[in-house]
């Protein structure tokens, strides 16, 4: 299997960012880690093995990047306004840097996304908020209360388009919802896991804006690698 490290100076975070790209032709998927986790997380975990027969075959290519959850949503030592100030830095880097790697990487001029919990997240918000870049989100035991859980109580514009929850059930722009109606969002998710009613609220959501998705509902907690690796097999082999 083809497997590369990159590392680029990001004029959109101001410090070094590094990734791993896995495969040689194929639909490319972009993975966010866990809250705690790095872009190493994918491989070390397993996931990468258990997509490895699609990936050498050709038809699947894997960018795991890294995150600055910890510099973002998880910095209490900061307010919580320069959270939302490193997370939309953070966007930027995605769609200015991340976006372009990813077309000259591999020819294609979309891609997917998915995370498991807090790459959960990130997978959806960047298909919502970017149509036009993502077609094909999934997201693994993912968390979608944003603001509520991170900011303190503070709430802004910044918190509102990073909130899926918030955002969508007001978009009524027929241009972005037609783009959002061609692409595709999974929710897998365990029957007794914590996160399991906020993806049933954002599947209900989706599903009043007309925007193609399915809750896969897995019988158990569900929240942990084991489930989240099945659940990789199930939707990208």
């Amino acid at each position: 299997m083809h497997r590369e490290y990159v590392k680029w100076y990001s004029p959109s975070l101001h410090r070094e960012m590094e990734l791993l790209a896995f495969g040689h032709s194929g639909f490319p998927v972009v993975v966010f880690p866990t809250s705690g986790g790095r872009f190493w997380e994918y491989e070390e975990r397993g996931m990468i093995g258990a997509l490895s027969p699609k990936i050498e075959r050709g038809e699947l290519q894997v960018i795991c990047v890294d995150s600055v959850d910890q510099e973002s949503w998880y910095n209490r030592g900061v307010a919580p306004l320069d959270r939302l100030h490193r997370q939309n830095a953070f966007d930027a880097y995605l769609v200015l840097e991340v976006a372009p790697f990813v077309r000259n990487r591999t020819s294609w001029p979309q891609f997917g996304t998915t995370g498991c919990s807090f790459g959960g997240y990130h997978a959806v918000n960047v298909a919502m908020r970017h149509p036009d870049l993502v077609t094909y989100a999934v997201s693994m035991s993912g968390a979608f209360e944003i603001p509520k859980r991170f900011l303190d109580g503070y709430y802004d514009t910044n918190a509102y388009f990073h909130s899926p929850l918030d955002y969508l059930p007001n978009m009524n722009d027929d241009g972005r919802l037609g783009m959002l109606r061609r692409n595709y969002c999974v929710l897998a998710v365990g029957s007794h896991d914590p996160l399991f009613d906020q993806n049933v609220r954002l599947a209900h959501v989706l599903g009043t804006k007309g925007i193609p998705h399915v809750l896969d509902v897995w019988e158990g907690f569900g929240h942990d690698w084991p489930w989240w690796l099945q659940m990789a097999e199930k939707f990208f082999l």
